[in-house]
């Protein structure tokens, strides 16, 4: 597709925390699990809430967690910085600078420094008494040199209670929203993820149908919100960006011209056009629109989706799509999960993954950090470098990840591994774990997952999930929209997969000049 045709995807995480402010997890440790996932990040550290409620019995506990966590960044800030310059690697891991502000009014921004080799004062936390000061601060440091980004997150709380307020949303510093993060999905009412935190659950009011409702021009970002040291936390959201280069400046560009779209945790590669123009982008009314969707997803898809002003105007299914036989020679994603087990047990893994024959295309980490939303939610651990990558052979991948037992019957807490690989249809997939050998051909693989258990009932398990055929994972939806077009409009893509990942674009908006 020619509107993508000079871009690669990135993958990153810019809203997460660790005990920098307050949260668990060191700063090395969050920046190492960063590391073996993405390839940019920015590390939040919680900073000022200029309108916190009054202090009262009821919440006293939440206030205090606050302020300390504020005070405690605002003496490690210089620390921060200094961490942060020496895990940097320009061109493979790019981390930017970030803190959180809150706002009972107009919902909470992470903002975020482009640069980081500049002297500490001009990377300083702001304290701004409302958004309209951040922003007036946030312009003031642009008038320097000082370029940030402010992102709305968790947008569809109540406003009034950390929900956006549309109505002072502003592009300027804000050119993306946070869809979906370990709090939930604010696409719409009716969504995957709900809100469950103790914030409360969601209001349409603050959703994305909301915004684009009233004709603002945004992007979208998927984050972890993590709070135990793990960005890219797995299953808890996650951006993809296409970006010239993997270099600081094509990642700033990438968000600030919307060319970024959110995931729930698998990696899909999503490429949505209007016109030969790519997501982001804001084009002049009057022509018939040529809508084109590629996705590549991280397994077999469900549907796919085409949204008109908040309205389904297109959906692709495995309905629409015949069964094409891939020959002697399959491409797939294996996906490896390891877990189970004894419930707030933590059980190590020593893992290898591969295949008998063929190559390995590309490797996915799929690791999870400690299921953390609150600082008040575990006691400290001393380490939460949950998982991480040893080797990378042709055909085969050596890891170790710590699992901890789902604690109910609707969390998921497994550690997994999925490659991308070319392989002749009659060799086998292979992993070795915890010293044990176990092998399944992949004709067995093609036809459904399977599982089995370490050391008896109740112990920990593992499981291969069913290796999904070509035409399963690749879907393209092209097709003419002629209705209307005259008229302002925006688009975005929606995919859904059989295992509940999901996968958003940025809108491509339609304005009269």
């Amino acid at each position: 597709m020619d509107a993508y045709g000079r871009y690669r995807p990135l993958y990153g995480d810019i809203h997460n925390h660790c005990d920098i402010s307050y949260g668990h997890g060191s700063l090395s440790d969050a920046l190492a699990n960063a590391r073996e996932r993405l390839d940019f990040v920015s590390i939040t550290g919680h900073a000022h809430w200029p309108d916190m409620p009054a202090p009262e019995p009821r919440i006293q506990d939440v206030i205090d967690f606050h302020l300390e966590g504020f005070a405690r960044l605002k003496a490690r800030w210089p620390e921060v910085l200094s961490t942060l310059r020496a895990a940097n690697e320009e061109g493979s891991f790019t981390v930017f600078p970030a803190f959180e502000v809150h706002s009972s009014a107009s919902g909470d921004r992470n903002v975020l420094y482009r640069d980081l080799d500049r002297p500490d004062e001009d990377l300083a936390i702001l304290y701004p008494d409302s958004l309209d000061d951040l922003n007036d601060k946030l312009r003031r440091l642009r008038e320097r040199g000082i370029d940030t980004l402010a992102q709305p997150h968790s947008i569809a709380y109540k406003r009034g209670f950390r929900g956006i307020d549309w109505s002072t949303y502003d592009p300027g510093f804000a050119p993306v929203v946070e869809l979906i993060s370990m709090h939930g999905c604010s696409e719409q009412s009716d969504n995957t993820r709900p809100f469950l935190h103790v914030m409360g659950p969601s209001d349409y009011e603050g959703t994305m149908h909301a915004g684009l409702a009233q004709g603002h021009v945004f992007g979208i970002t998927g984050s972890t919100d993590h709070h135990s040291g793990h960005p890219g936390s797995y299953g808890h959201g996650l951006s993809g960006i296409w970006a010239a280069a993997h270099t600081r400046e094509a990642i700033w560009q990438a968000f600030y011209e919307r060319r970024v779209w959110a995931m729930t945790g698998d990696r899909i590669e999503l490429r949505f056009a209007i016109d030969d123009a790519p997501m982001g982008s804001v084009l002049d009314c009057g022509r018939a629109r040529r809508i084109v969707l590629d996705v590549r997803a991280g397994g077999a898809i469900d549907y796919v989706d085409v949204v008109k002003d908040n309205r389904l105007i297109k959906r692709l299914s495995e309905c629409d799509i015949s069964p094409q036989d891939p020959g002697t020679t399959v491409r797939t994603k294996l996906y490896l999960e390891l877990g189970w087990g004894p419930r707030q047990a933590t059980f190590h893994w020593h893992a290898g993954f591969g295949i008998t024959d063929g190559r390995i295309i590309d490797v996915e980490p799929r690791f999870r950090g400690r299921q953390v939303v609150s600082p008040l939610d575990e006691a400290e651990a001393d380490s939460h470098h949950t998982a991480r990558v040893l080797g990378r052979e042709a055909q085969s991948v050596e890891f170790e990840a710590l699992s901890e037992g789902t604690p109910n019957n609707f969390t998921t807490t497994s550690q997994g591994m999925c490659i991308e690989v070319e392989m002749p249809r009659e060799a086998s997939v292979f992993a070795v774990l915890n010293g044990q050998r176990l092998e399944w051909p992949l004709e067995l693989l093609i036809e459904g997952a399977r599982s089995g258990l370490i050391n008896g009932m109740e112990s920990n398990a593992w499981r291969i999930n069913r290796a999904p055929l070509p035409h399963e994972m690749n879907y393209r939806l092209a097709f003419e929209d002629e209705t209307n077009v005259d008229e302002p409009a925006s688009y975005y893509a929606r995919v859904r997969q059989k295992n509940d990942h999901w996968a958003w674009s940025s809108p491509i908006f339609f304005r009269r000049d």
